[in-house]
């Protein structure tokens, strides 16, 4: 993957994680700024995402500690280098954990 196809698929990625949030009416407010997105729960905390461009990764910051995602161009998916874990089911767990309700993104 080079740089111009690593930017279009993580700006897919994030379009489908707010419209995910939006479709499945979660109480989680996102917002999009140089890049990174920030998904904050009611409580208040956060999870964020972030490009690493030069190392085409996606880092996942959550309470539960921080990640690095490379794409599995075979699989098709986002998955965590360190624990094997896919990016949806990442989210899915660290927002679950964060707000202390069962959250499920629908990508």
């Amino acid at each position: 993957m080079n740089e111009s196809e690593y930017n279009e698929q993580l700006d897919e990625l994030m379009y489908a994680i707010e419209d995910a949030i939006e479709d499945n009416e979660l109480d989680i407010d996102y917002e999009t700024a140089n890049g990174i997105l920030t998904l904050t729960c009611e409580n208040g905390t956060q999870v964020i995402l972030s490009r690493q461009t030069a190392m085409l990764q996606l880092w996942v910051a959550a309470k539960s500690g921080g990640f690095h995602l490379e794409y599995d161009e075979e699989a098709e998916k986002w998955m965590c280098e360190s624990n094997g874990e896919e990016l949806f089911v990442m989210l899915n767990r660290c927002l679950s954990e964060q707000s202390g309700d069962e959250i499920t993104l629908d990508i």
